[in-house]
Parts: structure tokens; C-alpha cells; sequence
């Protein structure tokens, strides 16, 4: 069962999240889990001293993925009006939300569509890779994509995101999460065969440049695990 919690913008989803890592090290246990990646990408900084266990865990969870992937990106956003930036800029102070788009519940229950859809994709790039050389190894990759401003249309943003097609590239579950003042993210999955897919370029060539821009004015990679 996948752990939930909620509004972990605010300090009473903080106290639920110190309390729960209480004589733990991680969400689950004593070692990390993809449970663990799904709570990270939702609390936007590191929590305070105030949530000791939390800090602790957020700390933990930072140097683990940073360990994992020496070299690559992990939090690191590219902006739609130039290059990349060393760290997430300083997101706005939150507004409390009272809607359950913030019930962290990320990619835990797909619709049977979205299953037979990835299964379908998943097919359709076996097809298309047979006869080549065998694939390098593959990454998973959670995204973070900023619009502009409260009024920037998501679905628009996200069919945006969809569109761009490569080989070597799957698209997976997706969420929008609520970050204040009424301007939510689309915090979006993908697969990509490393060979063939380069997640800079992706986001610098496509996702950061017309007419993705539109709708998009940044991107962070939450997360980057080998799989």
C-alpha cells in the first residue's frame, strides 16, 4: 500500500511526515524506496529544524540520489529564457491549499487506460528496436515542468510535454501539484534509453524552446534513478 500524506507544504503535512520518520531513516524502513523519491519530490525544500526527523530524512534522501548518480542533474532547472541553473530557483511562499491535489498519492494507482496505453508504447518500441543492436542500459526520470503564471493552461502545457517523440523515449503517469497562490506543476514520469536520449537535451532542444514555451518557463529533474 502506498503511503500517503498530505499537504506537505504546510507545517501540519511537515508534523505528519517528522512524526511517521520517527526512529526511522526512511519512509519505509531503514533503506530507500521509491516511496521515499515520491514523498521527496513533493516537499518542495528542505523542512526545517523544527522537523528534525524530516530534515534529517530530506538531507539523506539528497545525498543518497546525488551518490547514486555522480554527474548528473538531480534538482537542477533549465528555464525556457536561458541555460541551466545550479539549483531550483525560490518558489513563492505557498498558499494553503485546500483541494486533494496536494494528497500525495503520485503514480501509485494507474487507470487501467494508462496501463494498457504504456503497455502499448512499451510494444511499440520493442517492434521498432528489433533487428538493432541490443539497448544500453535505461533511467527513470521524475520531472518537475513550471508553467508561467496562474493563468497558463495545463492540459495545453502537458500535451505540449507529450508531444515530443523520440526514440528511446516513454512518457509515463503524471500529476498536477498545487504550489500557491493558485499555480499548480505538472510532475510527470519518463523512461529513456540512455544511448539514445539525452535528458539535457531533451529539455534544452524541446521542452525550454518554441512552441513549448508558450506554456512552459522551466523544468527540474526531481529525481534520476537507473533501472
Amino acid at each position: 500500500m502506498a503511503v500517503i500524506f498530505k499537504d506537505l507544504h504546510t507545517e501540519t503535512g511537515l508534523k505528519s511526515l517528522d512524526d511517521h520518520l520517527s526512529g526511522k531513516s526512511y519512509i519505509s524502513g531503514d533503506e530507500l524506496t521509491k516511496d521515499d523519491i515520491k514523498v521527496y519530490s513533493a516537499v518542495l525544500e528542505r523542512p526545517g529544524d523544527s522537523f528534525s526527523n524530516a530534515s534529517k530524512w530530506y538531507e539523506s534522501v539528497s545525498q543518497q540520489l546525488a551518490a547514486s548518480f555522480p554527474g548528473q542533474a538531480v534538482g537542477v532547472r533549465f528555464s525556457s529564457q536561458g541555460s541551466a541553473a545550479s539549483a531550483p530557483a525560490e518558489e513563492k511562499k505557498e498558499a494553503p491549499a485546500a483541494d486533494d491535489d496536494d494528497d500525495l498519492d503520485l503514480f501509485g494507482d494507474e487507470t487501467e487506460e494508462e496501463k494498457q496505453a504504456a503497455e502499448a508504447r512499451e510494444a511499440a518500441a520493442k517492434k521498432a528496436s528489433a533487428g538493432k543492436k541490443k539497448e544500453s542500459g535505461k533511467s527513470s526520470i521524475l520531472l518537475d515542468v513550471k508553467p508561467w503564471d496562474d493563468e497558463t493552461d495545463m492540459k495545453k502545457l502537458e500535451e505540449s510535454v507529450r508531444s515530443v517523440q523520440m526514440e528511446g523515449l516513454t512518457w509515463g503517469a503524471s500529476k498536477l501539484v498545487a504550489v500557491g497562490y493558485g499555480i499548480k506543476k505538472l510532475t510527470i514520469m519518463m523512461t529513456i534509453v540512455d544511448d539514445l536520449v539525452s535528458v539535457d537535451n531533451l529539455i534544452e532542444d524541446y521542452l525550454t524552446v518554441e512552441p513549448a514555451n508558450e506554456y512552459i518557463q522551466s523544468c527540474d529533474i526531481v529525481a534520476f534513478n537507473k533501472i
